[in-house]
């Protein structure tokens, strides 16, 4: 007689949490959240996987499920009226302890504009840019957990790079 089936465990929250918060920390910054909210939406996210912890599709990898929870969040974020901006004074840690003040001031110049240039795309574009160039997933697993083509992930991927780069060229001149 054939064993009875059951129903998959669902997705341990607070083992995910443990494992997974500097990710999703990370995600949510990359996705241009202000450093003064990522507490705050860490938890969003983490209340989200909470509730959603059953429909996770345990053969498939979690980090591209949980940047597409990160993705919902920051676009949730930016709707809020009483949103406000906010610049973070504290010296990002590649930038701590130089001892050339040269080196620093064209470090710090050269990450503003990079930070810019990534505030000038719009969120699906910057979202699929962020995958790939620094989280390294996969154009595949990126359609996944966006919900959209592979094709539309390629070509979002290369109208954030073209943009990208004139925007970067035009701050050059």
């Amino acid at each position: 007689m054939p064993a009875p089936l059951r129903a998959p465990k669902p997705l341990d929250a607070g083992q995910v949490h443990a494992e997974q918060a500097a990710f999703v920390w990370r995600s949510l910054y990359r996705l241009g959240a202000a450093a003064s909210d990522l507490p705050d939406l860490t938890q969003e996210v983490f209340v989200v996987v909470h509730r959603q912890r059953g429909a996770f599709e345990a053969d498939k990898p979690i980090r591209p499920w949980l940047w597409g929870i990160c993705l919902g969040v920051v676009r949730n974020y930016r709707k809020r009226a009483f949103r406000h901006r906010e610049r973070s004074r504290a010296e990002p840690p590649e930038l701590a302890g130089r001892s050339d003040p040269e080196e620093e001031l064209e470090a710090r110049e050269a990450r503003a504009r990079g930070e810019r240039a990534l505030a000038s795309l719009d969120p699906d574009k910057r979202a699929v840019f962020m995958m790939f160039e620094v989280e390294g997933m996969s154009g595949q697993e990126i359609a996944e957990c966006l919900g959209v083509p592979v094709g539309t992930v390629h070509s979002r991927l290369h109208a954030a790079r073209r943009e990208l780069t004139q925007t970067l060229k035009g701050e050059d001149r």
